[in-house]
């Protein structure tokens, strides 16, 4: 089986990161790096993302599969695991799978719930690159600024491209798996299943990933989660406000 590539910070308890759809590990680089004042700290691309190898097949059992394949090669005992969005659902399935080897578990700006596809226009964007007549980062954007008309968005996006060849580029990502199976990546959390560990549920204030209707479902499959608001941030909360994420993580992780 594959290794998950990563990039490991600091000495101390093993603290797992697991990034969001089309992200990776490196989009974590800032925090990961004050987290690593106190952890040791594992910046994981997801199989499909970032430096990790490609796969026809993705699904939470898959990325589960690849976590827990990661902690054995590792020897990792009793971790934090964090995960944002599509990983903060990894680590809900991983934690559930295997509650002996997560302490604490953090899931930033998702629910157990399922998720109606919202990516489309992204994913339609993203498909509409041809690296055969854009030649240059600049043309790149141009195509997807046609479709994603936030600055943000596209910056993130661009963080995927990647020379190949002297006059060519790439996506870092696998698209094409990503598209095929990305029903995949709305489905709820088994019902029935529950984490009893501490766990956190950060949600950001402008996102609507997390609402009222969602806590007894979170409380259901996690009885000890807290929920708790972070300020002035959208879905990309720890990018939006670094600061009171690193907060309320710390928080949580030295009651």
């Amino acid at each position: 089986m594959e290794l998950l590539h990563s990039r490991i910070l600091g000495t101390g308890t093993p603290f797992l990161i697991l990034h969001g759809f089309l992200g990776m590990g490196d989009n974590w680089k800032t925090l990961g790096n004050k987290f690593a004042e106190n952890h040791e700290v594992h910046l994981v691309d997801q199989r499909n993302h970032g430096r990790s190898f490609h796969s026809e097949d993705f699904s939470y059992d898959d990325l589960v599969n690849d976590l827990n394949n990661y902690i054995e090669h590792y020897k990792l005992d009793k971790i934090i695991l964090l995960g944002h969005s599509m990983g903060g659902k990894t680590a809900m399935y991983f934690a559930v799978n295997y509650p002996e080897k997560v302490d604490k578990l953090i899931i930033a700006d998702i629910s157990p719930r399922v998720y109606p596809a919202h990516h489309q226009d992204i994913l339609k964007a993203l498909n509409m690159v041809n690296f055969d007549v854009q030649k240059s980062r600049n043309e790149i954007e141009a195509v997807l600024e046609n479709y994603i008309p936030q600055f943000g968005v596209r910056q993130f996006l661009m963080k995927n491209i990647v020379r190949k060849g002297n006059d060519n580029f790439d996506f870092r990502f696998n698209l094409e798996a990503l598209i095929t199976n990305y029903e995949e990546i709305t489905v709820s959390l088994p019902p029935f299943t529950q984490f009893e560990g501490e766990t956190l549920f950060l949600s950001g204030e402008k996102s609507g990933y997390i609402g009222i209707d969602d806590e007894p479902l979170i409380a259901a499959h996690f009885p000890k989660a807290t929920i708790v608001t972070v300020k002035n941030a959208g879905h990309w909360l720890h990018a939006d406000n670094p600061s009171d994420f690193y907060d309320e993580t710390v928080r949580f992780l030295v009651e």
